[in-house]
């Protein structure tokens, strides 16, 4: 049964029908196993897509009569040609009968229907580069490649572009059970002058392979076309050796709902197909017995642990729907004593396991023990006999696993609020005299001033955001400086733009990023080779390209980039008036800026801290506390914010801050610290970044989680403002309680406010506290560079909280049962 048919029989009218098109579509249903209306719709459309994009291609001058020629070919054999092998003459029949006549054009004609392909080589050779990388004291061998369904070698070919496959592999097996495409490969092979390159023409589940010999097997658009996958998953799970890696690219189609309660997946951003494009995708590629159903990529995420996953459409052909999979064996470098010596580390407690700490503090059985969130999905994964989370698998612990699929992540809609960081890191260094020794709490934000915490070298930051896509920032600027050169660190984040970010992030950055934020930056790598750059991004965005366009509008643009370069605070205070005339105007501030839109979606500024601004206004003029001094109360608040910076500091030589406001990059005169080269090579040192740990989360859900008296430093930010203070006996003091039970008794919580004293500084006061103002914006001083807040604090731990909380237990070891979990 061909497309031609089905086609005739729907064209030639009601009467035809009638009389032969019963049998037709009963031959259909039989030969296909597909609904016959189904695949008329699917052929349809298909057919429309392809018609048009053939005419405009041609029209266009993209194609000449020659090079039409193949997809011409293409289309017959694909839509065309029926397919004459018999169900009884088994898969080698079924691949020659597609294949025998387009075996010469397969190459050209897939080239855009086969997307991701040198993708996932890169993405591969990365990961077995950045391994052999990793012990350089050990000699390590050439690796063994698999490539089974390579077709007619192409992969072999790409990936000689990339890394060269005499000097890098041992050996590179080709398995595909076409004769016709091995023979092109055979070809290839001949060509190229390969000598370590052998093509095995059988079926895969013949293929003999040393167990745990592979070093690297790869699946290009062949899972899909394997009929019993599982016996050929499992032979691969033996081949892999305890290092190797697998590498997967394929068509798919999947529900939300199929993986909405897994936690071993690398990530679920943009794996939903809906409806239409399951049934469209799903039959139009069954006629040609590809089978895109969601139980093949499932089942190697059981036998594999997963690396990298992501998923992507092929929008140049219809958006088709098709993953990129890296993983390696479900036991690499795993035990019940990784996770919990994780679990530790997490919970700032020494590595002992649950009945071990009961029988030394000989406990009672009614002592709760608290472990990490990775701890409990991990249990959970292998009490089902299932691979552990995919962020057990990453060549590093940076960050925590989490379940992306919750509403408090998803709220932020895979965007960041914040760049880069509006908090001064130079003060806080000044106040808090970072040591060796110390063990920090802060929030994400933009990841700016870990990175500079990072320079004194504190035994452990842990970095909290409930925002995944702040902290995939940081992952980024982690993973960059684990890999890269400095010119490529000030491309990035010094101009914020750069012209081979995709090609950087697929064959540099992947080894050294989790699968979720992997997936994030190659979804939005976009945001390099815009003209707008990283720090015109994220939800600040909008109050940075507003403020260009009114001095566009004003014609001050010029004056703006003469501010930025001048050399004194006089000429600097000379420019200032015009500029201020219009950052200042009271219309701007009484339409957009004292508007929630601006504050929430702009600004980041939430309800409750614009009600602390309102307050010290009202304080400060002696008039009732009114929601119609909102704008007058944030116009002045912005006056003694920014006239103070002006006229204290040079903007193009040390506040880069506003500079980057101003300009949407850095200087190399003004920047943040961690940008100087000097910086750079403490940064780029292997081990620096071994104490971070990123945890997305509520900051109450990490506190909770950590063994008492064993942080020295908490920095909050601005965030103590976004309580409310009608219930000031409710959350706000939960986290005052929490933070005195992990702070040391001297140890300190760090924080600024929008208020000169915000009301919560009572509560640190009555619960162990001795809260002291190190910082006030008045009379024209700045508190630091930014100068954005009114007041600093650092809150010093004293004493106790009042008694009466629950006596608990945090430890890293696990529940009893654990020793008998095997991965």
């Amino acid at each position: 049964m061909t497309y031609p048919q089905l086609l005739l029989c729907f064209l030639l009218g009601p009467d035809f029908q009638r009389n032969h098109g019963h049998a037709l579509w009963e031959r259909c249903s039989h030969a296909t196993g597909i609904l016959a209306p189904e695949l008329l719709v699917v052929s349809l459309a298909v057919f429309a897509g392809l018609a048009l994009w053939i005419a405009v291609a041609s029209k266009s001058g993209h194609f000449s009569k020659s090079a039409l020629s193949p997809y011409l070919q293409f289309a017959y054999n694909n839509f065309i040609k029926p397919h004459n092998a018999k169900a009884g003459d088994g898969q080698q029949s079924a691949l020659e009968s597609f294949y025998a006549r387009q075996a010469g054009i397969y190459d050209t004609t897939r080239k855009r229907l086969l997307c991701g392909r040198e993708d996932l080589l890169a993405m591969v050779a990365a990961q077995l580069h950045s391994r052999s990388t990793k012990q350089p004291s050990e000699i390590v061998r050439k690796p063994i490649w698999y490539d089974i369904g390579g077709g007619t070698g192409y992969n072999i070919e790409a990936m000689d572009k990339i890394v060269g496959i005499e000097n890098t592999f041992q050996q590179v097996f080709l398995v595909d059970y076409s004769p016709s495409l091995c023979a092109v490969a055979q070809e290839r092979v001949a060509r190229c002058g390969w000598k370590n390159v052998t093509i095995i023409c059988d079926d895969a589940r013949r293929v003999q392979c040393p167990p745990g010999s592979a070093d690297l097997v790869t699946m290009s658009y062949s899972l899909s076309m394997i009929p019993d996958f599982y016996s050929v998953v499992d032979l691969l799970t033996g081949f892999l050796s305890p290092d190797g890696i697998i590498g997967i690219v394929d068509f798919y189609v999947q529900s939300l709902v199929d993986v909405s309660s897994r936690t071993y997946i690398g990530g679920t951003f943009n794996r939903h197909v809906n409806w239409f494009g399951r049934m469209f995708w799903r039959t139009w590629f069954e006629a040609d017995r590809v089978n895109l159903d969601a139980g093949r990529r499932d089942y190697v995420e059981y036998r594999f642990g997963t690396i990298l996953s992501c998923s992507e459409r092929n929008y140049m052909l219809g958006g088709i729907p098709y993953y990129k999979f890296v993983g390696c064996r479900r036991d690499a470098d795993t035990s019940a004593r990784l996770v919990e010596l994780e679990d530790a580390v997490l919970t700032e407690s020494p590595y002992l396991s649950a009945n071990e700490y009961r029988k030394q503090q000989n406990l009672q059985e009614n002592v709760q023990v608290i472990h990490s969130k990775s701890y409990e999905s991990a249990i959970v994964n292998l009490s089902s006999n299932l691979p552990l989370p995919s962020a057990f698998y990453q060549q590093h612990a940076w960050r925590i696993s989490y379940n992306e699929l919750l509403e408090k992540h998803q709220q932020f809609r895979n965007e960041y609020i914040y760049a880069f960081n509006w908090e001064d890191p130079a003060v806080d260094r000044q106040l808090l005299n970072i040591k060796s020794s110390d063990v920090i709490l802060t929030i994400t934000s933009a990841g700016d001033n870990i990175l500079d915490y990072l320079l004194e070298s504190p035994r452990r930051i842990h970095a909290v955001d409930l925002n995944p896509n702040q902290n995939h920032l940081l992952e980024l600027k982690v993973a960059a400086f684990s890999c890269l050169p400095y010119n490529d660190i000030w491309l990035l984040f010094g101009e914020g733009r750069h012209p081979d970010f995709r090609s950087l992030l697929l064959s540099k950055l992947s080894p050294h990023l989790s699968s979720p934020a992997f997936q994030y930056w190659l979804e939005n790598a976009y945001v390099y080779s815009s003209k707008h750059g990283l720090y015109e991004s994220g939800g600040s965005r909008h109050a940075i390209q507003l403020i260009r366009r009114l001095f566009r509008l004003f014609n001050m643009s010029s004056k703006v980039q003469t501010i930025c370069s001048v050399e004194t605070l006089n000429e600097q205070r000379e420019l200032w008036p015009q500029i201020r005339d219009v950052l200042l105007s009271w219309p701007l501030h009484k339409l957009v800026v004292s508007s929630e839109w601006w504050a929430w979606r702009a600004a980041g500024v939430p309800k409750e801290q614009r009600d602390l601004i309102l307050d010290d206004f009202s304080e400060k003029t002696g008039r009732p506390k009114s929601k119609k001094d909102c704008g007058e109360a944030i116009w002045q608040y912005m006056v003694d914010t920014l006239d103070p910076v002006i006229e204290k500091t040079q903007l193009s030589r040390e506040n880069y801050f506003y500079y980057v406001c101003l300009q949407g990059r850095y200087s190399k005169k003004c920047r943040p610290r961690y940008l100087d080269q000097k910086c750079y090579s403490k940064l780029s040192r292997r081990g620096t970044f071994d104490g971070l740990r990123i945890h997305t989360d509520e900051l109450m859900e990490v506190i909770s989680r950590i063994t008492p008296s064993t942080l020295t430093i908490a920095i909050l930010m601005d965030s103590m403002d976004w309580f409310d203070p009608s219930d000031a006996s409710g959350a706000a003091k939960a986290q005052v309680l929490a933070l005195n039970k992990v702070l040391k008794t001297g140890g300190r919580v760090f924080f600024r406010s929008a208020a000169r004293r915000p009301w919560y500084t009572d509560l640190f006061a009555a619960n162990g506290f001795d809260p002291k103002r190190v910082g006030l914006r008045e009379n024209g001083k700045c508190i630091d560079r930014v100068n954005m807040y009114a007041s600093t604090w650092i809150c010093t731990k004293v004493s106790g909280a009042a008694p009466g909380s629950p006596d608990t237990i945090i430890a890293s070891g696990p529940a009893a049962s654990l020793d008998e979990i095997e991965i």
